[in-house]
């Protein structure tokens, strides 16, 4: 049944609608594509990020005028289908590809990625890249190596300098020296008076010297028989009167 031409143009304005923020689009023709297959091959894309449609040509010449995929879409001949994405194109293409190795009944015909179109061969190479998750990761591993890596040097070289710097601290090269321990402050010893210390020591002097030769130190108390005997001496040498 032909369409008429309100269809074709709310058919217009839907595709046209979908593909303004495409940046993606992955044009293949099939035969002899069965229901089921074609229900399959719409649930892989659509897990990819992306829709899928089977276009009339002219439809999609139209819908794609001032898009990002205008290019691909212009002049097609034959049955096509599109696929498209504003995401991430290495998955769409991933999905394609791996899909058709085990569909032959459907084949590419080219794709166009940011306004460039690309062939089949290249559709395949795109398909082989690593996506945006597993791109991503690997970043973040690159940058996060280095930034380990350093983070373990600094930490290493902070208490390498913090044990050079309480060394040179307690060694006193930081200015003062380390304070010592006070010495222990002597009590002064008790003198006498120097007026007095001079006959004291000449009085033991003597007291030595007179020991030394058996004599009784000068000053010393005599014994009262001394005395006695010597009054006895006195009393003799008087002359006796007659």
């Amino acid at each position: 049944m032909a369409l008429t031409k309100a269809k074709k143009n709310e058919k217009v304005k839907m595709l046209a609608g979908e593909l303004e923020s495409s940046t993606t689009a992955i044009i293949g023709t099939f035969k002899g594509l069965t229901a089921s297959k074609d229900f399959e091959l719409r649930k892989v894309i659509r897990e990819a990020g992306g829709a899928y449609h089977v276009v009339k040509n002219k439809l999609a010449a139209k819908s794609s005028e001032g898009t990002k995929v205008e290019a691909a879409l212009q002049g097609l001949k034959g049955v096509n289908s599109v696929a498209y994405t504003s995401g991430d194109p290495v998955a769409l293409a991933k999905a394609l590809s791996t899909w058709v190795k085990d569909n032959a009944e459907y084949t590419f015909k080219l794709g166009i990625v940011d306004g460039k179109v690309i062939t089949v061969a290249e559709i395949d190479s795109l398909a082989k890249l690593p996506g945006k998750e597993e791109l991503f990761s690997k970043l973040l591993f690159l940058i996060n190596s280095p930034a380990q890596r350093l983070a373990t040097v600094i930490n290493a070289t902070g208490r390498n300098l913090a044990v050079v710097v309480n060394m040179a601290a307690e060694q006193g090269k930081f200015g003062a020296p380390a304070a010592k321990a006070a010495p222990v402050a002597e009590t002064p010893a008790a003198e006498a008076p120097v007026g007095e210390a001079a006959p004291v020591a000449e009085a033991a002097a003597a007291h030595v010297e007179e020991a030394a030769a058996g004599e009784q130190p000068s000053g010393a108390a005599q014994p009262e028989n001394g005395t006695a005997t010597q009054a006895g001496e006195a009393a003799s040498s008087e002359p006796t009167e007659g």
